[in-house]
């Protein structure tokens, strides 16, 4: 039994949007991360730091451009696969404790 064709509507292009702003406030975080390391006091920690963020967030661009090309390749775009979500978000929590470690 089939149902009447699926009008998606707006939501994928929401979602692609949701992900631009994201990916948009990541890199807001690896610059402000890189201009705290880089500033007055430059230590070894605070450059690993100021590394481990930015190579973290291009994790997460990686992530967020897979994901933004999947939701405009399709009328029906696929679910996001549970490895890229925990990517996603392993990627974030570790870029606010970065964050974290870099001010304190």
């Amino acid at each position: 039994m089939t149902g009447p064709a699926r009008d998606p509507g707006l939501q994928p292009e929401r979602t692609r949007l949701a992900w631009r702003r994201t990916t948009l406030s990541a890199t807001v975080v690896g610059v402000l991360a890189a201009k705290t390391a880089l500033h007055d006091n430059t230590s070894a920690a605070g450059i690993v730091a100021c590394a481990g963020c930015c190579a973290l967030w291009l994790g997460f661009l990686l992530v967020a451009n897979r994901r933004i090309r999947a939701l405009a390749a399709a009328d029906r775009p696929p679910v996001l696969a549970p490895r890229q979500a925990t990517l996603a978000v392993l990627c974030t929590v570790a870029v606010a404790l970065c964050a974290a470690a870099l001010v304190v």
